[in-house]
Parts: structure tokens; sequence; C-alpha cells
């Protein structure tokens, strides 16, 4: 069973912010620096979880050799990540499994682009995380990209069943499904949304879209949530948003 702790004064500290806020005490980036000594390690290890797409993509860029700009807020340092490269021992999991697979040619998912093999990976690990804020977030996470690839790329007359990450079932209906809403707007609240948002044809409108559909979800799963590490997770994610 999980333990739940309180954190009375960090929540009950936390600066008030709407997605329209501009002006923020810590940025997320500091706020997780300042979370390593305020909440117990086992519950920083799961603060952990929110930074991983920035060390999926440093782990891409060194792999690729493209020489882009390092994510500082990824958890792990280049020169960590580059000894990790030769002989992964200390990543997680489906890094280790993404890396040997790639240097021994045998890929799990060998259709997908690199990029997506990984962030699939990655999923795969989330969505059987014994914490349910996070295998929920990352499964609303996962399905509003899937979502919104397939429907741009219906609207452009383009083939997506590759650019579809996810090995769920959920995944896989948006491979295969003609239906206009996928067959899914009784299971997810949200499709109908995205349909709508999609509309939009200016993508700063449908991205601050999407922003707030995912400020909405993290209200609704958090508003019983007062002083849990689940509520500062919430916070966690919203600083980036």
């Amino acid at each position: 069973m999980q333990i739940k702790r309180n954190y009375y004064c960090l929540v009950a500290g936390l600066q008030d912010i709407s997605i329209e806020t501009h002006k923020l005490v810590f940025d997320q980036l500091s706020f997780k620096d300042e979370l390593k000594t305020e909440v117990h390690p086992a519950d920083y290890k799961l603060v952990e979880k929110i930074f991983l797409p920035y060390d999926n993509k440093n782990l891409l860029n060194l792999i690729e050799k493209k020489d882009k700009e390092f994510e500082e807020k990824g958890n792990f340092s280049p020169a960590f990540l580059e000894e990790e490269l030769k002989e992964p021992s200390a990543l997680p999991n489906y890094m280790t499994v993404f890396i040997n697979g790639v240097k021994a040619d045998e890929r799990k998912y060998p259709d997908m682009s690199l990029e997506n093999e990984l962030i699939t990976l990655f999923y795969d690990e989330m969505l059987e995380h014994d914490n349910e804020f996070l295998r929920e977030y990352y499964e609303l996470d996962m399905n509003i990209k899937n979502i919104i690839t397939a429907l741009i790329s219906r609207k452009h007359d383009v083939k997506y069943e590759n650019q579809i990450i996810g090995t769920t079932e959920t995944s896989e209906i948006i491979r295969k499904s003609h239906a206009r809403d996928f067959g899914l707007s009784n299971e997810y609240i949200y499709v109908d949304d995205l349909m709508n948002i999609v509309k939009l044809d200016d993508i700063q409108e449908r991205e601050k879209a999407i922003d707030q559909l995912r400020w909405d979800y993290l209200e609704d799963v958090t508003f019983f949530e007062y002083f849990t590490i689940e509520r500062v997770m919430a916070f966690t994610i919203k600083l980036g948003i």
C-alpha cells in the first residue's frame, strides 16, 4: 500500500497561479530543485518522473548526434548520459531497453522513428507505475498527443499509423479506426474538445486550448488532494504549462 504523506507547510505556501499567470515565484526547474529538500526522497522520485521527457530528448540527441541544446530540466547530466550510453546500468528500465536495442540493432518497435520508439517505451513504463496520478496523467498526455496527431493528419490527408505512440488498446484504436471520433467519445470526455481544438487554424490558439485542457484536468484530479505529493506534482506540471 502506498503511503500518503502530507506537506502542509509546502502546499500552503504555494503561489496561487492560473494559466494566465506570468510572474512566478518559482520557475519549474527552480521548484524542482527546491523540492529535493522539501519532500520525502520516495516522493521526490515521483516528481522526477515529470522531468523524464526532457531526459528523453537529451538521450535522443546524444544517440542521433544532432548537437541540440541540452535540456536543463532533465534529471541526468550530459556526462552521466554519455557514460550510460556505453554500458547502461543506472537509467530507468525503458531507457536501458532502448539503448541496448539500438546498439544491438534489435529495436523493439523498428517500424517507428527512434524518437517515437523511445517515447512509446517511456509511456509503456509510466502506464504501469504504482502511482495512480502518474499513470492517469501520462495516459491523458499520450492520448492527447495521439488524437491530435491523427486528427491533423486526417485533415491534411496524411497517413499517421506509424506516428501514433504507445501500445495500449486506445493507441491501437486510434491507429485503425475510421470513425470521426475514433469511437472514443463515450470513454474519454475530452475527445470532443480535441476535435474542436483541431478546427482552430491558429497554432498558438490550438496549443493554448490544449494547455487549458491539461490544466482543467489537473484541477479536477487534485480537487480532494489537499496536501499530498499529487497536489505538488500537479503544481509542478502547471509551472511547465
